[in-house]
């Protein structure tokens, strides 16, 4: 657990989630709302939480989908998921 909470890197965060999402890495800002700005729908939010469970070794619940709407929102739930 200790070498994926050293992992939790904002740059990196960013550059993981641009690709799970297929968008500009620039455009993934810390505040960019995934809905209104990047476009993200429920199943492109589901995916980005079933790839960020395989890469932290984290369980999300659903119910905490709704919280993931910019990458400073993900960091964060990582960050206490990981005990940061």
């Amino acid at each position: 657990m200790a070498d994926a909470t050293a992992a939790l890197d904002m740059d990196e965060l960013r550059t993981f989630v641009a690709d799970v999402l297929d968008v500009d890495e620039e455009d993934v800002t810390d505040d960019a709302d995934f809905v209104k700005t990047l476009g993200v729908d429920s199943l492109m939010a589901l995916e980005v939480m079933v790839v960020l469970e395989k890469k932290y070794s984290v369980k999300l619940e659903e119910r905490e989908m709704k919280d993931i709407t910019t990458l400073r929102k993900v960091h964060d739930l990582l960050a206490s998921k990981l005990g940061e």
